[in-house]
């Protein structure tokens, strides 16, 4: 951790990297008492709804901790091949989207959060009320725009074109020795 990382960035980092890793080692934890319990003849009812719903957290808190560090998924090959003029659109169009969709994924899940609640729905075997468990979308939504406004101020090259290597095509090399002759 660097010495300039803001306190925000720090919090962001701590609640989605720390517990998705919190629920992986849950997930672990879990399927090895299922596993151990089973090979002793006396099965645990409630491993394998605890295995779903953490592993639910967990992927819900990686794709906040995926945008905080800029490591989603786009296509960088058609930012490379655009002209430059236009590659400066690249950044926009990726925060523009990336929040709407999170801004989305947030109301919906405080809608199903809500509805949850309001019905007093709980789990099978845990017992556990589901609002605890959906409470995790719009969670992991408002922490992704969270984790794309700390990429914007901390990792925006990255987001503009984070392939850096990517190798030059054939009209790409002919067209700047063509520059170079004239």
């Amino acid at each position: 951790m660097s010495s300039n990382t803001s306190i925000p960035s720090r919090m962001i980092r701590i609640f989605a990297d720390v517990s998705a890793g919190l629920a992986a080692m849950g997930i672990f934890l879990v399927v090895l008492l299922q596993v151990g319990s089973r090979l002793a003849n006396i099965p645990v009812s409630w491993t394998e709804e605890a295995t779903r719903f953490l592993f639910v957290w967990m992927v819900f808190l990686g794709v906040a901790a995926g945008f905080r560090t800029v490591e989603a998924a786009r296509v960088v090959v058609f930012i490379a091949s655009l002209r430059s003029v236009f590659k400066y659109l690249a950044v926009p169009i990726y925060v523009g989207f990336s929040v709407l969709f999170f801004g989305l994924m947030f109301w919906t899940g405080a809608s199903l959060v809500r509805q949850q609640f309001m019905m007093n729905e709980t789990a099978a075997t845990l017992a556990v009320p589901m609002w605890a468990i959906g409470i995790i979308m719009p969670l992991s939504a408002l922490l992704a725009i969270l984790g794309i406004v700390d990429s914007l101020r901390n990792r925006r090259n990255q987001i503009a074109l984070p392939e850096i290597g990517i190798a030059q095509t054939e009209t790409d090399i002919s067209a700047s020795n063509t520059e170079k002759a004239l």
